[in-house]
């Protein structure tokens, strides 16, 4: 197992966990497309890092790409595993105070995060809903680790872009993966195929979290 040690100094902690980062995705880039990089503290209290998930302890995850946007990905979406349960009360209320159907809050965050609170992206965006942090500070979010804050702030997002789309979940979807710009730069769903493949299953998990909205509400 690769290890990290935490300097004491947070320049250098965090500076390792990149070099690490991209010494997986080098390392096993003829294997997959993703990495996950596990922060944890040792028994002596020294926060260390590792391509491996720890055994026994606790531990965040930092992922290093959004769940749903693997253009290979060989999960199969019409049958994988639902997350119905999981911050039900916290998407209920939000998706209710916003106007926004709790199914394709579910399918967004399980696209995004795969329902991981803790989850970031290399390009920095945060929590079960990977608010990049100038979003999140638009919409008051001030922790976006806390699935609380994340989910509201990200069901006031996914309001927002329903009112501007008309309700289009697709163009919705296409803006929250590629950005609002791109959107408008290709008149439509942008020509990128992480984007597409994301609005593809991002479409499917809303009819399936939607077939047990009975279950959920």
């Amino acid at each position: 197992m690769r290890i990290i040690s935490k300097n004491k100094v947070q320049y250098y902690c965090f500076s390792l966990l990149f070099i690490l980062a991209t010494f997986v995705g080098l390392s096993h880039a003829s294997e997959k497309k993703t990495a996950n990089i596990y922060t944890y503290k040792s028994t002596s209290g020294v926060t260390s890092f590792s391509d491996i998930e720890p055994l026994d302890v606790n531990f965040s995850r930092y992922r290093f790409d959004c769940y749903a946007c693997e253009v290979d990905s060989l999960i199969n979406w019409r049958k994988a595993k639902l997350y119905l349960q999981p911050y039900k009360n916290d998407i209920n209320q939000a998706a209710l105070k916003y106007g926004v159907d709790p199914a394709f809050v579910r399918a967004v965050i399980h696209a995004e995060s795969h329902f991981n609170a803790q989850a970031v992206s290399k390009q920095g965006a945060q929590g079960l809903m990977q608010l990049m942090p100038a979003t999140a500070k638009e919409l008051g979010v001030k922790n976006s680790l806390s699935a609380e804050q994340n989910i509201k702030g990200g069901v006031k997002h996914l309001a927002r872009l329903l009112r501007k789309y008309k309700g289009d979940n697709e163009l919705v979807s296409a803006a929250y993966n590629a950005g609002e710009g791109a959107v408008k730069k290709h008149g439509g769903i942008p020509p990128y195929k992480e984007t597409q493949v994301y609005v593809e299953r991002v479409g499917i998990l809303h009819k399936r979290y939607g077939r047990f909205s009975h279950v959920t509400n």
